[in-house]
């Protein structure tokens, strides 16, 4: 939890490019820079990361696609494509047998 506040705070206070990294108890975890934030859920379970002042969530991985919640809306991506949800742009990055990368950038 204090890794995930110092990224929250990083981003809030607008700490040149430097990124900020944290991780939550669900063992997702998040790099974040002023851009935005990549963040790799673990596939079992479901995972949930607070990034960007909103709460992102694994709902289901397939091959090659993903179902989220994003503040609270579901958004389903495949690798390699983009979708506004929640005033966010989240894109899939990769999906492998252990975990889900997906970018969000306001």
């Amino acid at each position: 939890m204090r890794r995930l506040a110092t990224a929250l705070t990083c981003l809030a206070l607008g700490l040149g490019t430097a990124a900020c990294s944290a991780s939550t108890e669900s063992g997702a975890s998040a790099d974040c820079t002023l851009d935005g934030c990549t963040v790799t859920f673990p596939r079992d379970g479901r995972p949930e990361v607070s990034v960007l002042g909103v709460d992102a969530t694994l709902l289901e991985a397939g091959d090659g696609s993903a179902r989220l919640e994003v503040a609270g809306q579901e958004v389903v991506l495949d690798v390699g494509t983009e979708a506004q949800v929640a005033g966010f742009t989240a894109g899939l990055d990769r999906v492998t047998d252990s975990e889900v990368v997906v970018v969000l950038r306001r």
